[in-house]
């Protein structure tokens, strides 16, 4: 590795990052630590964060406000894609990563930095997330991940952060690790890794349990323009407001909880708790809308896309070239995706009773109805079940023969 005199180091905070920074500086000889927070939403005071790192010998911290960004070029094309990872996890946490690599290469850029670097452990896909958008953005970057090398305990890198003088957590550490924005928050660890252990209601703090979730049902409607959620219940919305207020309404009444057996890129299986109450409500609201106003075929490719869309962002490549190639096709399918869904949110569910599009609808009800308005050809049905079957009919015949 040539000689490093100046990185730019992801910070969040925590124990791992504060020690990233001596530790660079006195073990890789770094001169110059400069520290990007980002602000995703996740609600922390960034000012005090951002002097924790100052204080931690970083020589310039900077917070980048992504909270826009965030939602409208990452969150909102993740509705369309209705992107599921394992059909479950809505990329909450994999959805930042992307957006945070590329603020890093741009800093570093404009600092004229030699490198960037991480805190993420060589257990996890944050660091494969990390190391695949800054190769893609910033190829000639050099990519520094003390927590991958240093093979120090959590106990191990308390103690060297405070031989610089950055302080030991004062609180009780909680068993669970932690990730928070805007989009949801991700828990793991602790007593969690046993697979049948049911969370304690500690764990969350999004979303209420079914049992502190309202008795009453509450029946909303979210609508969409081009496959985007513009309103609920009519209110119109900026983009960052919406997810705010899909949060508020799904969490209240319990939906949004998620508990999985994850496939992680490096090759093993975790147990995931997540929270994603709005984001999750809004990918069901939409795949509902695209029902009425996507052709079958369509529609049917389109499944085949989200799967192969959620696991390209969750297995790191936002930036690779067949996650742009499907992103042009999803685009390509949503100027139909107008109108508006009705969902009851009840004790944990989020039920759809209703959905409609004015201009846009392959609904007809003359066409479905059994009714007297009914004007569907029915004998012309024949004809269609007799060519549609032909080629079973041919083969039906020939293996009665055969087995005569």
């Amino acid at each position: 590795m040539q000689q490093v005199k100046k990185v730019v180091l992801a910070y969040s905070g925590g124990v791992d990052t504060s020690v990233c920074i001596p530790y660079l500086k006195n073990e890789y000889g770094i001169a110059e630590v400069v520290t990007f927070v980002a602000d995703l939403g996740q609600g922390d005071d960034l000012e005090l964060v951002r002097q924790k790192a100052l204080n931690s010998g970083a020589t310039i911290s900077v917070i980048g406000n992504l909270i826009d960004k965030f939602v409208e070029q990452y969150a909102f094309p993740a509705i369309r894609a209705n992107a599921l990872y394992g059909e479950k996890y809505p990329l909450s946490t994999a959805l930042a990563r992307p957006l945070i690599a590329e603020n890093l290469v741009n800093l570093a850029r404009e600092l004229n930095a030699d490198a960037v670097a991480h805190g993420c452990t060589g257990k996890g896909n944050d660091q494969v997330r990390f190391d695949l958008a800054i190769h893609a953005l910033g190829p000639d970057l050099q990519i520094i991940t003390p927590a991958r090398e240093w093979k120090m305990s959590r106990e191990e890198a308390i103690l060297y952060g405070e031989k610089f003088g950055i302080p030991a957590p004062v609180s009780k550490k909680s068993p669970y690790s932690i990730d928070v924005n805007l989009l949801g928050r991700s828990i793991e660890a602790g007593l969690l890794e046993d697979p049948m252990q049911e969370p304690n209601e500690d764990v969350f703090d999004m979303t209420s349990s079914i049992y502190d979730a309202p008795n009453a049902p509450k029946d909303i409607e979210i609508v969409f323009q081009s496959g985007l959620p513009i309103a609920i219940d009519n209110e119109f919305l900026s983009p960052v407001d919406i997810i705010q207020k899909a949060n508020s309404l799904a969490g209240e009444h319990g939906f949004g909880r998620i508990d999985m057996i994850e496939d992680r890129v490096v090759g093993i299986k975790s147990r995931e708790i997540y929270e994603a109450p709005g984001l999750l409500l809004l990918i069901k609201a939409h795949k509902e809308l695209e029902s009425i106003t996507l052709n079958p075929d369509v529609l049917d490719f389109k499944n085949l896309v989200e799967k192969k869309w959620g696991q390209l962002v969750y297995q790191g490549f936002w930036f690779g070239p067949l996650k742009q190639a499907l992103d042009g096709f999803i685009d390509s399918t949503q100027s139909s995706v107008n109108g508006k869904v009705k969902i009851r949110l009840h004790k944990g569910n989020a039920i759809v009773i209703g959905r409609s599009s004015e201009n846009n609808s392959l609904y007809r009800e003359d066409l479905a109805t059994y009714s007297k308005d009914d004007i569907f050809n029915h004998k012309q049905a024949e004809g269609f079940i007799y060519m549609w079957g032909m080629s079973n009919k041919i083969w039906a015949e020939l293996n009665s023969k055969m087995n005569n």
